[in-house]
């Protein structure tokens, strides 16, 4: 007696209200890390910076130097590293969403589509506007820099974020269900895509016999073409842009599917036991 009658949203009213949804989500997800928003994004570019840093040393001391592709030493580096961050963010971001059983899922609005919607696209803004200020900073206090083709160098970003989203959504189907698991697999599989991603080298000086060590990893053959599509000395030979994306495709789908039916049999009791 008291419940106002529901209206009927059109597809489109559906789409915008879900839409405003994942922002406030998003928002709440920036926030998280700190209590000011902007603190949160200057860490951020602050592990970036450090992550650079600490290979410019390290291929210094090392004098692996040569074996980069010819032009800007650091945008080598920053193409290897802002890959590298996007893809385990992502990862990392979509695991540790809210689950089925969290109680942000009891309020009417709330589901776990927008959940992992939110994690992803607020892992990603803050990698891109990192990436942005990092490289203008860069072009306008120290050397000017030049992309050969930067949209399609854009997308390679993209596609490292997109399968550590699919993968990160595999993740969280599971977790429910093998919650250490989860967390081991995921901690060795960012520590393993240290060396395993290719972004301290290129694949087109890799021998045959360690080319079919790294070629399984989508992040190797995005990291590879971002090079590419980045240096006009560079063609990448042995990567392609089409394997990361079917990757990711698959992985999205098996994890929606996984997703779905963790959705419809976790409880929040599970974890009493644990």
């Amino acid at each position: 007696m008291f419940q106002s009658n529901r209206k009927r949203k059109s597809g489109i009213g559906s789409a915008l209200s879900m839409a405003e949804l994942i922002y406030h989500s998003v928002v709440r997800n920036v926030r998280k890390q700190h209590n000011n928003a902007l603190v949160a994004i200057v860490m951020n570019m602050l592990q970036t910076v450090l992550f650079v840093v600490a290979f410019y040393v390290m291929f210094s001391i090392l004098g692996m130097r040569g074996s980069a592709v010819r032009g800007d030493f650091l945008v080598y580096l920053m193409s290897g590293i802002f890959l590298y961050l996007t893809h385990v963010k992502a990862l990392g971001a979509v695991v540790g969403s809210e689950g089925p059983a969290s109680p942000m899922m009891q309020h009417a609005p709330m589901n776990t589509i927008i959940a992992i919607a939110s994690a992803a696209m607020g892992a990603l803004y803050i990698q891109v506007l990192s990436l942005f200020v990092i490289l203008f900073i860069y072009h306008v206090a120290f050397t000017p820099i030049t992309i050969d083709q930067p949209i399609p160098a854009f997308g390679m970003l993209l596609t490292a974020w997109f399968t550590g989203c699919a993968l990160g959504l595999v993740m969280l189907a599971i977790k429910p269900w093998f919650p250490s698991f989860v967390t081991i697999f995921s901690t060795v599989y960012q520590r393993a895509n240290m060396i395993a991603s290719g972004k301290m080298f290129l694949a087109n000086s890799l021998p045959g016999y360690m080319l079919a060590m790294f070629d399984w990893n989508p992040l190797f053959h995005s990291i590879d073409q971002a090079r590419g599509f980045a240096f006009i000395n560079y063609n990448p030979r042995y990567s392609n842009w089409e394997y990361p994306l079917w990757v990711g495709l698959v992985l999205l789908m098996i994890g929606l599917m996984g997703e779905f039916y963790t959705r419809r049999h976790a409880s929040i009791s599970w974890n009493a036991r644990r």
